[in-house]
């Protein structure tokens, strides 16, 4: 596997649902059934080096969602695995390769393990912060998981809100 870096000053990108606009860098939300990178359980952040990507991956499931709200981030993050080199240096492990696979489907249909959850894993026992990875619902997009767990040392994410306009509770959501 290839190791990568965001420099400081990298720049991420998310659409929340309101539900989670007052807890934008939360992992809560993937920790309650699971994602792509994380089981149930872990907190995982999922974000985007573009905006139009982050705006795809909310849509990915239907584009009749409710409103969202666009965030920005600035970070940096070290010891990134990093998928768009599957096809580069070394032979990466087979089971790199099934990342793709519907982890959806797999989970809540099959009711079997997603490799992807495996890789996951794998990943955060080695103490590695996150996993870069191309984008399925925006050709030449990039997404990044990052494990909350694995913020320290010179990793930081901070939510871009400059004059505080970002809800503080679900409060303003509710009806």
């Amino acid at each position: 596997m290839i190791l990568t870096h965001l420099p400081a000053g990298t720049t991420l990108y998310r659409a929340h649902t309101p539900r989670w606009a007052s807890r934008p860098a939360s992992g809560a939300g993937a920790a309650i059934r699971g994602g792509r990178f994380n089981r149930e359980g872990v907190e995982a952040l999922y974000l985007s080096l573009e905006e139009l990507t982050a705006l795809r991956e909310y849509q990915q499931t239907s584009p009749f969602l409710p409103p969202c709200t666009l965030c920005s981030y600035t970070a940096t993050l070290e010891n990134l695995v990093d998928l768009r080199q599957l096809h580069h240096g070394d032979p990466w492990d087979d089971l790199w390769h099934d990342w793709r696979e519907n982890w959806r489907h797999l989970k809540f249909e099959l009711h079997i393990e997603p490799p992807s959850w495996v890789l996951s894993d794998l990943v955060r026992n080695k103490g590695y912060t996150g996993i870069l990875f191309p984008s399925l619902t925006n050709e030449g997009g990039t997404n990044i998981v990052v494990f909350l767990d694995r913020i320290k040392n010179a990793n930081k994410i901070e939510v871009n809100d400059p004059l505080g306009q970002l809800p503080r509770d679900q409060a303003s959501w509710l009806r």
